[in-house]
């Protein structure tokens, strides 16, 4: 049974990363600061950890090392960024970036890129010992585009960069990383958007979506012909004949969608 971890998995895009990769027969360690209270099935494995602290982030790997003995796939999930994007009833989230509360570059950087940055060097020793792996960056077109602010921007940027990078690295050693990118994710913040009327879901996908297309990645003999490239899950579902949850075909969105 291939292990998994995904960071940042009590809510959001990395709780249905770690339900779908348990349905596909991992064995998911699950992390998050508030991993105990999230609704995830009993076999997954939960792991408290504020990926803000080195010391924690190094706790969770050397657990999965004990127990599982290496880890096959690392899904870096954790970011903060959507938190607090109303604050004192003024709306924040599209303020140009000389008026952005610092909080923001915290939760999308350090919390996010950081974060992703620390979790792969503990997780790559154990891959590229096996000469195998996969690490996966939740990012976004943000990264190539202006998207709601500077800070968004330079977050998926960065992460981007960073896969690319990473590949470069890890190529000799059989292990691949990639980017990918969500569509509209029908998390519990967009949900709650929607019933107020601001979104549309027509074209949405389930939070466990993207962990089928993780899991069909993670389980292609060829995988490696994607490494250091920023995928777009929808896409990639296409080619693997994912169909979501509820048995859609999400459509891929394009840098001109966004």
């Amino acid at each position: 049974m291939p292990t998994a971890v995904v960071t940042g998995a009590s809510r959001g895009v990395g709780k249905g990363v770690a339900i779908s990769l348990a349905e596909s027969g991992f064995k998911v360690y699950a992390t998050g600061r508030k991993i105990g209270e999230a609704e995830l099935p009993s076999e997954i494995t939960r792991v408290a950890c504020n990926h803000l602290f080195d010391g924690a982030t190094a706790a969770v790997f050397s657990r999965v090392a004990e127990e599982s003995g290496g880890v096959d796939l690392l899904v870096n999930s954790a970011w903060g960024g959507y938190e607090r994007m109303v604050e004192n009833g003024k709306f924040t989230w599209l303020l140009p970036f000389w008026e952005q509360p610092m909080h923001r570059w915290t939760s999308m950087i350090d919390a996010g890129v950081r974060a992703a940055f620390v979790a792969s060097a503990h997780a790559a020793p154990m891959m590229t010992a096996a000469r195998r792996g996969l690490i996966v960056n939740i990012s976004f077109w943000a990264a190539q585009k202006h998207i709601g602010n500077t800070i968004y921007g330079i977050s998926k940027a960065a992460t981007d960069k960073m896969t690319a990078d990473m590949a470069v690295e890890l190529a000799p050693h059989g292990v691949a990383v990639v980017s990918l990118y969500p569509g509209m994710v029908r998390t519990e913040a967009v949900l709650a958007a929607a019933q107020q009327g601001w979104l549309d879901l027509s074209n949405s996908e389930s939070p466990q979506f993207i962990g089928l297309v993780i899991a069909a990645l993670a389980l292609d003999p060829n995988v490696m012909r994607h490494t250091g490239k920023a995928l777009v899950a929808a896409q990639l579902a296409a080619e693997y004949g994912i169909t979501d949850v509820d048995g859609k075909r999400p459509r891929p969105l394009t840098l001109a969608d966004v």
